[in-house]
């Protein structure tokens, strides 16, 4: 594969070195070339028609004539911005400031208003259409890249010139593509070759809109590595912030904590995580106090008060930001929500012009560049994102407009004399797009860099003293053995193992949820300690209660519906202890509750009802949690106040052999539990849905029996239960129509003998069921007993349907064994990856996670180039509070 040949630099000085004067497309082109300039010289020598109209004062004529035509009209500022940069970019292609006006489409008022003050105005392309080359008789003009001039540039040459072609004859060899796993890793393999003493020999070329640009500049930032060409004014960390307090004045009273850390931060302001879904007026902590007072009397500020405010907060001085705001005429303006609009959208349309360095390695955008005058370039990415779009106007012909790009972009591509290009194959899963431009320069059919000629690269560990350098501690640490895992974190890992790790490691912010379940909970322990003494009155008093501790959640027009769902709730939770309450509770110890109860604490009433809120740490079974009421020897209920699941949905996502998208193993290890404290019992765990008749409550049609979801444990196996009597009597009396009249028509010891032959298969499908030998043998012995009849056959189906029931809705023996390896098996998969033998993985047992279910998605590296990845998960996650082990 290969590109037309781009003359170097030196064989390019050397066939324009005779010439006066030296016409270029762009700047690092001409100062290459004046580098190279081994004699005496007056006036300038290679330079582009802008710098040379201008006198090397070249600035953003966008962002100036828009400055202009604000300050001398009063048109609105997008309006403005569109008719200023349709005009500029007509006369760069047309030659003329009025050209613009012969398209009836662009021919408005605001066009010809923009059009009368431009033209007026000393912008590089008014001193550009006027000024006019003179080398004297005697002097000679070089035009290299003749092609890639805009026709404004060209009016300047004179009537004889020599036309410098950069390319040649002979084809260039693309060097291989390097092929790495992550963006991180090519930062990484770019360190392993800059340092500070060769940073002015390196140049890199990237787009300044991708993801490389800051990993970049961070890196070189952490290496103590000087740069230029890289931040832009609303880069600085200062700049945001004050964007961002302004924004925090209209944004009205909703506001959220984590949507103002980044300023917090900037503030010096630690707001511990915790705050983070509250509503910002709602946290009490001084931390915030300022950044409150200021948003609350912000109306009576202009921006010039504004800033000097946030000066003083942070005792840094931001000039450049008073210059820009005088410029726009904002500063003395009071802060309101149109000022602040007009001034984002300024900051967001122009690059407001910083003074930078001119020394280190130097940043170079792909999409404006086309030479770097560097030995040694680097090339990121190189992707479609490289690709330059092409003004969609009347006035640009856009095949040539494309021939330019296409040129530049090879040109680009040979800068240097050692290239390297560093390019992903795949991001996310699916292949990554090469530039655009590929397909017009090489005949190979491709999709991805790694159909190309190029070159895998493992990612290497960095050398000491780059990044961040780990010290070797000076002895051994082994990873805390974890004996005990809790039903959350079984779900939490079964979704997401490596999800479960960072959960241990990060703390999470409170939510509303959490916050409203836990006062819920309070009042039932309450109400289950004691009964009647939560009346009416009170009842309103610990609404209250749970409105002023979720207050910092909920904006305000919402309160007064949280207030009624509140009431509903706790009115059904009362109603049912009324008629549920703990009875046969003489075998519980006294207490074994922990922690505190708001609402016990608000009525100071003790709460040491041995029924409630039981905290269990079973070594011996490896499980840990806390059951809400017992209320009987044989009966657990949990409070809830999601949406009602079914039995069968409980036990479905509980499922070990076909694992569910949505674990939950609550009811299977709380039931595993009681029947070590209650062996060769029935159990039930009955799921309390408090909310779950919200609406019902409000018609009037409310029943609490929609409110529960139990599910049983039968210390029985499966097989010896199905072929009991009370199943039998049960398929003749309480199944579906058809399949009662078949099974009364046969007698017990006909359905016993097919146990005799035939094993019950484990399954929760009645069309498995029915297929099976099992089935089959059922089906037939029922027929010959009662007669080849369509209800027969019916209520076979209806029979298998009512077997399959059992196993939907509850336990057996069998499924509380397997269960119990399971915990086992899951904690020693766990313990392993403490260790540090292995990575915890993403995928969980039902593959990829269920995001809904995920906490630390951003933590998540879910690209399998990620599993090589040098940030790795930390091992040692611990579990429920455990302290980290590595």
């Amino acid at each position: 594969m290969s590109l037309k040949r781009s003359k170097p630099i030196d064989r390019l000085y050397r066939e324009v070195a005779d010439s006066d004067l030296v016409i270029v497309p762009d700047s690092p082109l001409a100062d290459a070339l004046n580098r190279r300039l081994e004699r005496p010289h007056f006036g300038p020598f290679a330079i582009t028609p802008r710098r040379l109209a201008t006198a090397r004062r070249e600035t953003a004529e966008d962002r100036t004539a828009f400055l202009e035509v604000i300050g001398e009209t009063d048109l609105g500022w997008k309006e403005v911005a569109y008719a200023v940069g349709n005009v500029l970019q007509c006369w760069e292609y047309r030659g003329r400031a009025d050209a613009i006006l012969e398209y009836d489409a662009f021919d408005t008022h605001a066009t010809r208003t923009v059009v009368d003050v431009v033209d007026s105005l000393q912008t590089s392309s008014r001193l550009l259409a006027d000024y006019e080359i003179d080398v004297g008789a005697d002097g000679s003009v070089a035009v290299v890249g003749e092609s890639q001039l805009t026709n404004l540039e060209r009016s300047i040459l004179p009537d004889e010139y020599e036309s410098i072609d950069r390319f040649t004859e002979d084809a260039f060899a693309l060097p291989p593509f390097r092929l790495f796993e992550s963006p991180a890793a090519i930062v990484d393999a770019i360190l392993d070759t800059v340092t500070r003493d060769n940073a002015d020999e390196i140049g890199i070329v990237l787009d300044a809109s991708s993801a490389y640009s800051p990993l970049v500049e961070s890196a070189l930032e952490t290496a103590e590595i000087p740069y230029y060409g890289g931040p832009d004014f609303m880069d600085d960390r200062d700049h945001r912030a004050f964007v961002q307090l302004l924004r925090r004045v209209t944004a009205g009273s909703d506001t959220r904590v984590r949507a103002v850390r980044a300023l917090l931060s900037c503030l010096d302001a630690t707001v511990s995580v915790e705050h983070d879904e509250k509503r910002l007026v709602d946290v009490d902590d001084p931390e915030v106090e300022w950044l409150r007072e200021f948003i609350g009397r912000a109306d009576a500020l202009t921006f010039e008060a504004a800033l000097h405010a946030y000066e003083e907060r942070t005792e840094r001085t931001l000039e450049a930001f008073r210059d820009e705001l005088e410029r726009l005429g904002l500063l003395a303006e009071p802060i309101t929500a149109d000022a602040i609009d007009r001034l984002i959208f300024y900051l967001e349309t122009y690059e407001v012009p910083i003074d930078r360095d001119d020394e280190g390695v130097l940043l170079a955008d792909a999409k404006s560049a086309s030479f770097v005058d560097r030995p040694v370039v680097f090339y990121l990415g190189l992707d479609e994102d490289w690709t330059r779009d092409s003004p969609n106007r009347p006035w640009v012909d856009r095949d040539e407009e494309y021939g330019r790009n296409v040129d530049g972009f090879q040109s680009l591509l040979q800068s240097g004399v050692e290239r390297h290009y560093l390019v992903q194959d795949a991001a996310g899963g699916a292949p990554v797009t090469p530039c655009l431009y590929f397909d017009e320069l090489l005949e190979t059919e491709f999709d991805r860099f790694s159909d190309l000629e190029s070159v895998r690269h493992a990612r290497t560990a960095r050398p000491t003293g780059g990044g961040f350098d780990r010290e070797p501690l000076a002895t051994a640490v082994e990873s805390e053995r974890l004996e005990t895992i809790s039903q959350s974190s079984l779900n939490a890992y079964a979704n997401s193992p490596r999800d479960y790790a960072f959960g241990r490691l990060v703390d999470s912010p409170d939510r509303n949820r959490f916050v409203e379940g836990t006062l819920f909970h309070d009042f039932a322990e309450v109400v289950a300690t004691h009964p009647g003494f939560v009346d009416d009155a009170r009842l309103e008093d610990v609404v209250d209660l749970v409105i002023e501790e979720t207050r910092p959640f909920h904006r305000s027009i919402d309160l007064e519906t949280q207030r009624t769902r509140y009431r509903i709730g706790l009115e059904t939770i009362r109603e049912y202890l009324e008629g549920h309450a703990p009875i046969e509770t003489a075998f519980l110890t006294p207490s074994s509750g922990r922690g505190t109860n708001a609402v016990a604490d608000y009525f100071d009433r003790p709460v040491d009802s041995p029924a409630t809120e039981r905290w269990f740490d079973d070594e011996s079974l490896r499980l840990k949690g806390k059951i809400d009421l017992v209320r009987s020897p044989t009966q657990l209920v949990d409070f809830k106040s999601g949406s009602r699941t079914s039995a069968s949905q409980v036990t479905e996502r509980a499922s070990i052999e076909e694992p569910s998208d949505r674990p939950n193993f609550q009811a299977v290890c709380y039931l595993a539990y009681w029947r070590r404290q209650r062996p060769d019992e029935r159990l039930e765990f009955t799921f309390f849905h408090f909310l779950e008749t919200l609406d019902d409550v409000v018609t009037g049609d409310a029943s609490l029996e929609d409110c529960l979801t139990t599910v049983t444990y039968r210390p029985v196996a499966f097989d010896e239960f199905v072929q009991s009597r009370t199943v039998f009597d049960e398929l003749r009396n309480d199944a579906a129509n058809k399949c009662n009249k078949t099974f009364s028509k046969t007698d017990y010891e006909t359905y016993l003998s097919v146990f005799d032959t035939r094993d019950v298969p484990r399954t929760r499908d009645a069309d498995e069921l029915a297929d099976s030998p099992f089935g089959e043998a059922l089906r037939e012995r029922l027929l010959d007993a009662v007669g080849d009849y369509k209800y027969v056959r019916k209520g076979c189906t209806q029979a298998f349907r009512h077997l399959c029931r059992y196993r939907k809705s509850g336990y057996f023996v069998e499924d509380l064994d397997a269960f119990e390896r399971f915990v086992d098996e899951q904690l020693e998969a766990v313990n392993r990856y403490r260790r540090g033998e292995d990575r915890f993985p993403v995928d969980g047992r039902a593959g990829e996670p269920n995001y809904r279910y995920v906490d630390n998605r951003e933590m998540l590296l879910t690209d399998p180039r990620s599993a090589r990845d040098d940030t790795r998960t930390p091992t040692g996650a611990g579990d429920e509070g455990a302290e980290v082990g590595r």
